[in-house]
């Protein structure tokens, strides 16, 4: 009887915890993926190292914000 009671205990959490880790609240914007130059000789990726120059940091500029990130902070 106890094993069967942890048995039944251990399938609820096993099952609570995919589900907590299925939803993601945090939604990010998907991140751009630079692409890869193959190598003319070779013809496998080469990574680019281009020395750039530091430009000046540009000045902080408030957004205006949309309909939807309001109403996502208030659902929140």
């Amino acid at each position: 009887m106890p094993n069967l009671i942890n048995e039944i205990v251990t399938g609820i959490v096993q099952s609570a915890m995919k589900e907590l880790l299925k939803k993601s609240h945090g939604r990010t914007s998907t991140k751009r993926k630079k692409r890869q130059t193959r190598s003319a000789t070779s013809g496998r990726f080469v990574t680019k190292t281009t020395a750039r120059t530091a430009k000046p940091a540009k000045k902080q500029v408030s957004r205006r914000r949309t309909a939807a990130s309001r109403s996502r902070q208030r659902n929140h």
